[in-house]
């Protein structure tokens, strides 16, 4: 039944592009995120339906859709630099088979993500994308939250749309990606026009929020838990009322910790002391491996150039021997082909000091683009503009959200974050047509100046 109903619900979105050119940018975000073809068993896995929702975007963006003040931004640019420099590490890469199996995908997301500003022409079309990607991410974290309230959780046990570890099915990245999404779905209850705001919309909103806040949990990930703690940290710039959201946060804490299973408590407490967890040590000994190798491979090893590591390092673990007593076991452990668990180092290790240069630099700018967008729009009241800066914030947080979690997964080629740059471009985009298409104001010539000449 669930076979069918994927397969009529993509065939249905194709069939509407038809009518409605850029429903197929939509279909590929879903398809992009979700992954239906993997929940899928039957007709969905044998057709290649992410470059057939592709090819139709481009080809009807090219045929039908308004190419007037169409503009290739810094960080469009930034991207296709990027794109460039990973095809040429892919062809040197010290792993060429595994390496090119990683290309194979990520030169699809970086240049979807240069595609898609040149799609986002209007606030309408904005939102759109905005839905679309909180329902996607919706669909695995709702089914994910559930199972964690009847306790189906643990590391490396929930299990969500379909068992497989990969993309945003891995734990740490869906915790990462549904905090990020937590602003956005926010954003959407309040200024959303496709969905207007109601009771409705806000409660649905508060359940894909509260199904995000559940994923660090389900997963016991401890990158989510720091997302979620960066993402209250920022709200506090964006509340009317800090103290009330303080003194809620606070509550809601004191209420939920003793509810949380012992599992995950003991799992973050590792979180203090790295040396105690050998997941945590193994993150500390891969990055100082990539850190030794950049020296000498200034430039990258290429994609998964990490399988040639080789690990040693000591684990200590500290048992009560009673008396006040306690006892200190160090223990030996070797390991190799250890991934990064870091975006930074991930970047690195792969791409070299340019490559991160470069990677860097593209979110840097896209956190000061959308805090200028912001600043620029804050006291906007009118209809047609006031939902500009709550959606840069929205972004804005999203991202440096992000920009942490990246700090303890490899994310850096993941699809949905470049997304959400695509999203910020196509939102840059717009607001310089609106800032171009503006009258100009009237300037009365200067004292002593020649009067204008009278016309006919």
């Amino acid at each position: 039944m669930l076979n069918l109903f994927l397969t009529a619900f993509v065939a249905a979105f194709f069939a509407a592009g038809v009518r409605r050119p850029f429903l197929f940018v939509l279909a590929y975000a879903y398809i992009d995120i979700v992954a239906p073809q993997k929940v899928s068993w039957g007709f969905l896995q044998s057709i290649p339906i992410s470059l057939i929702a592709f090819i139709g975007a481009v080809t009807a963006w090219a045929a039908t859709d308004d190419k007037n003040g169409i503009r290739f931004s810094p960080r469009q640019f930034i991207l296709l630099l990027l794109l460039i420099y990973c095809g040429l590490s892919t062809r040197t890469a010290d792993f060429p088979e595994d390496a090119f199996v990683k290309w194979s995908w990520v030169w699809k997301a970086l240049v979807f993500a240069m595609f898609l500003p040149l799609t986002l022409r209007t606030r309408l079309r904005i939102e759109a994308l905005t839905l679309i990607m909180v329902l996607s991410v919706g669909v695995i974290v709702i089914g994910g939250g559930i199972k964690t309230l009847a306790g189906g959780g643990g590391y490396g046990e929930l299990k969500l749309l379909v068992n497989d570890n990969t993309g945003l099915y891995e734990g740490s990245i869906i915790s990462t990606c549904a905090v990020c999404v937590m602003p956005l779905a926010l954003w959407l209850a309040r200024h959303g026009t496709i969905f207007k705001p109601s009771w409705l919309v806000r409660l649905f909103a508060i359940g894909i929020c509260f199904s995000c806040l559940l994923m660090p949990v389900g997963t016991q990930a401890r990158t989510g838990l720091i997302c979620v703690a960066v993402l209250g940290l920022m709200s506090l710039r964006s509340v009317k009322r800090r103290m009330l959201y303080i003194g809620t946060i606070g509550a809601l804490a004191v209420i939920a910790i003793p509810l949380l299973p012992q599992s995950f408590t003991e799992r973050m407490n590792t979180i203090r002391n790295h040396q105690s967890d050998q997941s945590a040590s193994t993150r500390v000994a891969v990055w100082m491996w990539t850190i030794d190798y950049a020296k000498t491979h200034p430039f990258g090893g290429g994609f998964d150039a990490y399988r040639q590591n080789v690990l040693s390092y000591d684990t200590v673990q500290a048992e009560n021997a009673g008396d006040n007593n306690t006892a200190i076991e160090t223990q030996r452990i070797e390991e190799h082909a250890r991934a990064y668990h870091s975006s930074y180092f991930e970047m690195l290790g792969e791409q070299g000091y340019p490559g991160l240069a470069l990677w860097l630099l593209l979110h840097i700018l896209g956190v000061i683009h959308m805090e200028l967008i912001r600043r620029r729009y804050a006291k906007e009241t009118s209809p047609e503009l006031a939902w500009v800066t709550p959606l840069a914030d929205a972004l804005q947080q999203a991202q440096i959200v992000y920009l942490f979690g990246g700090a303890f997964v490899g994310i850096a080629f993941q699809p949905f974050c470049y997304m959400l740059v695509g999203l910020q471009c196509g939102l840059s985009s717009y607001i310089g047509r609106v800032k171009r298409a503006a009258p100009k104001p009237f300037r009365a010539p200067r004292t002593g100046a020649s009067p204008l000449p009278a016309t006919a």
